[in-house]
């Protein structure tokens, strides 16, 4: 069950047109008044779609704002999905002092937000990568009946020398990203 974590696809979805959208969602997605095209896609299980939207002139390999869906359609719970991710951080968090993570949920919708920070470090500890996550978890129903689970995610990330900037800024500022997240209007999902 991943929803979002390391995803080891050997045939991510690129057509010979680019991606695939295996979501049927836009390929274009605005963000807090930023254009995001759909830039990356995979398929790596019957059941779990991911999907990532970057900003013109950045590569998925290195970016500075990354918006992602992904859809897992098997029947999970939604709460077992973020405890996964949640105790994936704990363990990152044991070895790493620069993560974070908070999360809180809504009971009325039954969605979860989930806040966070993590690096990639040298191994003389200096930050190669600072990210910053917020993930939106939301129930889907799926083909059976069933419960599945849809992720908005906003990744922004900063590089070398800007990263403990970016760490402390993040620190000061948490609450608005949560908040526009929050307030996506998420799109509509119609899996091929």
């Amino acid at each position: 069950m991943i929803l979002s974590g390391i995803v080891s696809d050997p045939n991510p979805g690129q057509g010979n047109n680019g991606p695939i959208n295996y979501l049927n969602t836009p390929s274009a997605l605005s963000f807090n008044n930023l254009a995001y095209g759909l830039s990356w896609t995979s398929h790596p299980s019957a059941d779990y779609y991911k999907q990532e939207y970057i900003l013109k002139g950045e590569t998925v390999e290195k970016f500075t704002s990354m918006l992602m869906l992904e859809v897992l359609t098997s029947n999970v719970n939604i709460k077992d999905v973020v405890a996964n991710k949640m105790a994936e951080l704990q363990r990152m968090k044991a070895g790493n002092p620069y993560v974070k993570f908070e999360t809180t949920n809504n009971p009325a919708t039954g969605e979860y937000i989930l806040d966070f920070t993590v690096t990639a470090n040298s191994q003389d500890g200096q930050i190669l990568i600072a990210e910053r996550n917020v993930y939106r978890y939301n129930a889907l129903a799926n083909k059976t009946g069933g419960k599945g689970v849809l992720l908005l995610g906003m990744s922004v990330r900063s590089y070398g020398a800007g990263a403990k900037k970016f760490l402390a800024d993040v620190e000061a500022g948490r609450p608005p990203l949560i908040k526009k997240v929050k307030e996506f209007k998420i799109p509509a999902v119609a899996i091929k």
